[in-house]
């Protein structure tokens, strides 16, 4: 396995927003503009848009997710972990992504891909959400 994906970004929502946004089918479909069907209990699988598929490991409403995630071209069995930490910075949040165990020819992908497919239309999200 890679080296980790580390990446910090900041959301003009509060932890317990971007944590609401994040876990709810609907409302992380309209964030990332793709299909998801999210859990919201420990255990509860999830799927996001056409790749990727997981179950919750850990929830801490408003301070942490911890998900068991993977992409469908990954080979059979592969899941990494995904740790996101939400904190308040001043009238937002500051969440700081880990993400460990990704198989080597992917790690480039996932990389940009959070960037890509979550931070920058989240932040397009809860920026017209201010509005």
């Amino acid at each position: 396995m890679c080296k980790p994906v580390h990446q910090v970004v900041e959301f003009n929502a509060k932890p317990k927003d971007v944590y609401d946004a994040y876990l709810d089918s609907r409302r992380h479909a309209r964030m990332t503009g793709a299909p998801a069907q999210m859990s919201k209990k420990e255990g509860g699988w999830f799927t996001a848009g056409d790749y990727i598929v997981g179950y919750n490991l850990e929830l801490v409403p408003g301070k942490r997710i911890v998900q068991a995630w993977r992409g469908n071209d990954w080979p059979e069995g592969a899941y990494s972990v995904l740790r996101l930490d939400l904190k308040a910075k001043g009238k937002g949040s500051r969440v700081t992504v880990e993400h460990v165990g990704i198989p080597d020819k992917f790690r480039e992908g996932v990389d940009q891909g959070w960037v890509d497919f979550y931070w920058t239309p989240m932040k397009a999200y809860f920026d017209a959400d201010r509005k």
